[in-house]
């Protein structure tokens, strides 16, 4: 039944428009003196009959439209009782004309006419009624604009239509006469306003209606000058425009009914240039309608309703000054205030604590800087939602805590600054001990009781430091004390200055030796436990200090990644290894090497381009290198982590996972991440001779690994019962002392040269190393 209606609607709407545009065909042919004669039967058709149909075809679009709608809305039975309005006007005037006869004026038909202006309104209020709402103050001065600009400029076009309308005529007819340019300057005024309105976008439809109002107004005001001028002649194409008005008309209250939402309108921020330039077009119309009445005469009409744009305007313009200096205010605030604790920013803080260190009635201070602990557990293991609300429950705690008088700020981070006021040793000390007790309160974050830590780092004014840097450095000295130390919290010494400063130290020798090649790759061998054979090794980084000699990695790789240089000491050792891998392959060893990347390493989503670009340098094949990487990155981002290890594993690299056991990251990681092989940790390796429970979890482990597929390597192998045991329990490789220890690339060649010439397996437990 529905698609029915729906095929009779839209017959009849195409209908309306092939109807519409034979008329203008038909009165274009005429114009142009190119068709038949216009007189007897074919004139009378065409401007009496087509005509009549074009007027009544909208009214039928539109009242089919209201009630496949069940006329519940308002504006398609506004806009189809104007379009019904004007066709029956038309009608009267057609009846009472014909044979000659005389139609008086004014008459019922100019009943009809009138009715239309006031129905088109009364849609159009009801269109934008639900837009208004909310709407602000300056957003209707601009609508103001537009509207009183835009008749300003159609008072002057049609002062001549105003000025003969109502001459010499009764007062009825004077109203019929004069009623259509003034609902049409108001009507035109009108859309000029709704365009002005910012923050409204003209739809499809809404342009359906403007095109139809404007194009109907248009006709109105063309036809009343022509008669004005008594150049009008029945049958030119002007007599089409209300046909085509009214078409359009029709057309958006067939849209309109068949959309649930508001018609016509839509708000949208990128209506907002548009508004702009309707309301700016309409103040430099305003101003040229004043500027013109000084040189030809303006009626008085215009004059006012130019005015009245210019003062609208400038109305407008003083509510933008204040609403830019109310932003710029607001922008002010927003720019001091961390916007997830609504506390001081880093940038307040140091405005605020610059002015009380100047202050002379204020002789000492303490600064406090507070780290929490453990949030990037939280952070990795509930996320950053979980992450944020803790913050936000902290930073509540923290300034319940304070004194009205102490400043407090979120410099970024987990990171918070305190500035207590008029506060010795005694007062900061308590105050840690206050702000400590605080924190460390069990937070309840989306059903999880989480409990975090904070250390905090002292420093006084002025025994510390004058000025706000100073102290702000040496608090942060002292805060990381106290996280090393794990006491909670440390007061500045020299002597943190000292650490600070060969720390400092350590870090440029760190720079300088990269810059040098200062560093060096050990190798420590993998053995095949079911074959003996050695077809991988390890490579493991070392310092050869200038001074301090050679270094391993406990004593720098702290640093290196505190530092940022964690990312150019992996490119590092890759092409050392890599370079090595091509040596060993000319010498007749085509080893495997492994490479360890930490954690911030392979977040960089380039390395596997910077990976492939050094295998490509060197001339090694992806199949040679092995990646091994830590739980610590696994725990992370997930998605990341399957992404570039997906992406590094696609082009033929093998990836590990070193230390595996000693992590507390769930092992769903190793069934979704392109995983070929684990290395069980040391602590679990080394007790295995003498701890049941150990071998009892070891030899589940290995289990575990080959049900999924992968090898496992056991690091640590130190004596020859682990060795043999690890080998009757299945585990593919071993690594440790009781083989070899890590040793220059020379060294290993000599200790591959004399494991490979004893070749019986009974004595591969007994081997020793050649090493020293």
């Amino acid at each position: 039944m529905r698609s029915g209606v729906g095929a009779v609607r839209a017959i009849l709407l195409w209908g309306m428009w092939i109807l519409a545009g034979g008329y203008v065909l038909v009165l274009g042919i005429h114009a142009a003196g190119a068709g038949p004669s216009w007189e007897g039967w074919f004139g009378s058709f065409a401007d009496d009959w087509l005509g009549l149909l074009t007027v009544w075809a909208p009214a039928a679009v539109c009242w089919l439209a209201a009630s496949s709608a069940r006329l519940r809305r308002p504006d398609v039975l506004l806009a189809a009782a104007a379009v019904t309005a004007y066709a029956a006007g038309d009608t009267v005037y057609l009846v009472t004309s014909i044979g000659g006869g005389v139609v008086p004026f004014p008459s019922l038909a100019d009943v009809g006419y009138l009715l239309v202006y006031p129905l088109l309104l009364a849609a159009l209020v009801v269109t934008v009624r639900r837009h208004a709402r909310g709407l602000t103050l300056w957003v209707w001065l601009d609508c103001a604009v537009g509207s009183l600009g835009a008749a300003a400029v159609l008072a002057v076009v049609m002062q001549p239509v105003l000025e003969s309308a109502g001459e010499g005529l009764s007062p009825l007819a004077t109203l019929a006469a004069t009623g259509p340019p003034v609902f049409d300057l108001v009507l035109v005024a009108f859309i000029a306003g709704i365009a002005s309105l910012r923050g409204v976008e003209m739809g499809v439809r809404w342009t359906m209606l403007a095109s139809g109002l404007l194009i109907f107004a248009a006709t109105d005001v063309v036809y009343g000058l022509q008669v004005a001028s008594g150049t009008y002649v029945l049958g030119t194409p002007v007599d089409a425009g209300w046909a085509v008005g009214l078409a359009l008309m029709a057309t958006w209250v067939e849209l309109a009914s068949r959309s649930k939402r508001a018609p016509g309108l839509a708000t949208h921020d990128a209506s907002r240039t548009a508004a702009m330039a309707v309301s700016s077009v309409a103040t430099v119309a305003g101003l040229g309608v004043l500027v013109a009445s000084s040189q030809v005469a303006v009626s008085p009409l215009a004059l006012s309703l130019a005015a009245g744009a210019l003062i609208a305007a400038g109305a407008r313009a003083q509510l933008t000054n204040r609403l830019l200096e109310r932003m710029a205010e607001q922008r002010l605030v927003a720019a001091a205030t961390d916007e997830l604790t609504g506390l001081p920013n880093r940038r307040a803080f140091y405005a605020e604590g610059h002015s009380r260190l100047l202050d002379p009635g204020k002789p000492r201070q303490a600064l406090l800087m507070l780290d929490l602990d453990r949030f990037k557990e939280v952070n990795d293991s509930l996320g950053h939602r979980a992450g944020d609300l803790l913050l936000a429950e902290v930073s509540a705690r923290l300034r319940d805590t304070l004194h009205g008088d102490d400043a407090l700020a979120r410099l970024g981070g987990d990171e918070f600054a305190i500035l207590l006021d008029n506060a010795g040793r005694e007062e900061a000390l308590h105050a840690a001990e206050r702000l400590s007790t605080a924190v460390a309160e069990p937070v309840t974050v989306d059903g999880a009781s989480l409990s975090v830590g904070v250390s905090i780092g002292i420093a006084f004014f002025p025994d510390d430091g004058t000025d706000l840097s100073q102290l702000l450095r040496k608090s942060d000295l002292a805060m990381y004390k106290a996280k090393t130390s794990q006491r909670g919290y440390h007061v500045f010494s020299p002597a943190d200055d000292a650490d600070a400063t060969a720390t400092l130290q350590t870090i440029q020798e760190l720079r300088s030796a990269l810059e040098t090649d200062q560093f060096e790759l050990h190798y420590q061998p993998k053995v095949d436990l079911d074959s003996g054979q050695v077809h991988s090794v390890e490579a493991l980084v070392r310092w050869q200090h200038p001074a301090r000699g050679l270094l391993y990695p406990g004593a720098f790789l702290s640093l290196v990644e505190a530092a940022g240089l964690m990312h150019s000491l992996t490119l590092t050792v890759l092409g050392q290894a890599l370079e090595q891998v091509a040596e060993w392959r000319r010498q007749g060893q085509p080893l495997t090497v492994a490479v360890n990347i930490s954690a911030s390493s392979l977040s960089d989503s380039d390395l596997p381009n910077q990976v492939a670009t050094l295998l490509a340098a060197k001339g090694v094949p992806a199949d040679a290198l092995q990646l091994e990487i830590t739980e610590e990155f696994l725990v992370g981002d997930r998605d990341l982590a399957r992404a570039i290890l997906t992406k590094l594993h696609t082009s033929g690299i093998k990836i590990s996972v070193d230390d595996f056991g000693t992590g507390y990251s769930s092992l769903s990681y190793l069934r979704d991440l392109p995983i070929d092989e684990i290395k069980l940790d040391n602590s679990f390796v080394i007790p295995m001779t003498g701890d049941v429970r150990t071998t009892a979890l070891v030899s589940s482990t290995i289990e575990l690994a080959h049900n999924l597929g992968m090898r496992i390597v056991a690091e640590g192998v130190e004596t020859a019962g682990t060795y043999t045991e690890l080998s009757r329990m299945g585990c593919d490789q071993a690594q440790g002392y009781y083989m070899s220890r890590p040793v220059p690339a020379a060294e290993l060649l000599r200790w591959l040269t004399h494991w490979q010439a004893l070749d019986d397996p009974a004595e591969m437990p007994q081997r020793i190393s050649v090493t020293a």
